[in-house]
């Protein structure tokens, strides 16, 4: 099924469009939710809460790409249940570290959140991937997307783990210097 179609669906409130979503895109939805969590249930959980939000946004929302749309919400679902676990106990997990490397860059906290107009900074991280090489991009939206570690990183890629970390660590050097040139205070 096409997602024009599935999209149509939830406009006409209609029931099965959840379940289409699920045949179509839920093993995408798992993986997303599963990198950051680490655990079935809870990947269960927000792969659920993914299409509850979905039944609720579509209307008015009416996105051309499905999976990209499912995969915003799913992540973000996600990492807002991974931090709310992760409030009083601190772990060793990737999403933490993957948190970690970026908040020199783009901030974590909910004040850089404010200060910062997430679209544009949003518009401005994607044209800086725009300008990289096909193959650093990808593995830059493996990790900081999808939430990868680098070993499987390095195995997708071909290359060594040593190989994806310095790829990862000039691109991060790069977007913080692309960012403060187009005006964001770093």
């Amino acid at each position: 099924m096409e997602d024009f179609e599935i999209v149509e669906m939830y406009w006409s409130r209609d029931e099965s469009a959840i379940a289409q979503t699920d045949r179509k895109y839920g093993k995408y939805c798992r993986k997303i939710a599963y990198s950051i969590l680490f655990d079935h249930e809870d990947t269960e959980e927000c792969v659920n809460d993914t299409y509850l939000q979905t039944w609720n946004s579509l209307p008015p929302h009416r996105p051309e790409k499905l999976s990209t749309y499912l995969g915003k919400i799913c992540r973000n679902i996600s990492i807002n249940l991974f931090e709310k676990l992760t409030a009083e106990k601190r772990g060793g997990l990737e999403t933490e570290a993957c948190l970690d490397e970026m908040a020199d860059i783009v901030g974590r906290e909910s004040g850089a959140e404010e200060q910062l107009d997430v679209s544009l900074l949003t518009d401005s991280i994607n044209a800086f991937l725009r300008t990289c090489d096909p193959q650093v991009r990808k593995v830059f939206v493996q990790r900081y997307w999808y939430m990868l570690n680098v070993k499987e990183i390095a195995k997708e890629n071909r290359i060594s783990e040593s190989n994806a970390k310095m790829t990862l660590l000039r691109t991060r050097e790069k977007l913080k210097d692309y960012l403060q040139e187009e005006g964001f205070s770093i």
